[in-house]
């Protein structure tokens, strides 16, 4: 789609002062696929030259927010948590041509429930770089840097340089479960767990049902009763997303259901009773787990 009332377009590696009307350009995938009446002028990523994709020293790895998605997709992976990366990199409802445009920085900018590249980074511990206008830098959590439904907690102006995956998430083994209405559809559930390689730390990222990343902390293998009252007490009814990739009571639903299949595939639990699917409370005493996206 043409952006009629762009007047310029600039190179980011210039530095200019950032002014009202301008916007970030990323692959351009979102930015182009409708009306941005807003936008007086962008500002192009395309030629900073950053590495999409590098593993430190200490055996992080560090992506670019300019990394696209067919470049992640082709990164040899060879951690425990591997398989995550193209489980991910397939929910989305891209044709090949989005793939090699489309940017894991501009998934996560948009905000949007069913990001693949938000439940990916988030599942993982990912931290992301952010620097603003004046040079400074700080760090947020995947998990607290996308806080609604397209809300974000970027400043005006700021711009997401990166996303580090630490060392020991990409160690962790991991369970992937996603649901839509449709064959090759929008996610209306993405939900993954990972299995912390050191102390056995389950770990569950509720996302697309959701209209914010939210993250459970087990630091012993929960039961099944554990599980559904940590996700019943976690998400709040308005927080399920109602468009129309799904209802919230299906989405509701189906969390519940994906969240007990992870943890009877991370822990070797027994199966629950027909209400661990249901969402429908038991009443057990268990103390909750730590929610790490906070309230």
């Amino acid at each position: 789609m043409d952006l009629n009332t762009v007047t310029e377009v600039r190179d980011a590696r210039r530095r200019e002062a950032w002014q009202q009307g301008d916007a970030w350009l990323g692959g351009g995938t979102y930015l182009f696929s409708e009306p941005q009446p807003h936008i007086r002028r962008l500002i192009d990523l395309s030629r900073t030259g950053w590495e999409p994709l590098k593993v430190t020293a200490d055996g992080d790895l560090e992506i670019a927010a300019t990394c696209t998605i067919a470049q992640l997709s082709r990164l040899p992976k060879p951690w425990t948590a591997g398989p995550l990366f193209e489980q991910c990199c397939r929910a989305f409802l891209a044709s090949w041509k989005i793939w090699n445009m489309a940017t894991v920085g501009g998934n996560l900018c948009n905000g949007l429930p069913a990001g693949p590249m938000i439940s990916l980074t988030a599942a993982l511990d990912g931290v992301c770089e952010l620097l603003s206008q004046s040079g400074s830098v700080r760090r947020v959590t995947v998990a607290d840097f996308v806080v609604g439904a397209g809300v974000k907690v970027l400043q005006p102006g700021e711009l997401l340089r990166s996303i580090t995956l630490p060392a020991r998430a990409l160690a962790s083994r991991t369970a992937f479960r996603q649901a839509s209405l449709y064959g090759l559809g929008r996610s209306g559930a993405l939900l993954i767990g990972a299995l912390d390689p050191l102390d056995g730390t389950l770990t569950l990222t509720i996302t697309a049902s959701t209209v914010r990343p939210i993250r459970l902390r087990f630091p012993v293998p929960p039961n099944a009763e554990a599980v559904r009252e940590a996700v019943e007490y976690a998400v709040r009814p308005e927080e399920y997303y109602d468009d129309i990739h799904g209802l919230p009571a299906w989405r509701r639903h189906m969390t519940f259901r994906f969240a007990e299949e992870i943890r009877r595939e991370l822990t070797g639990g027994a199966p629950a009773d027909s209400a661990a699917t249901d969402g429908a409370p038991t009443g057990g005493a268990h103390r909750a787990p730590t929610e790490e996206a906070g309230r």
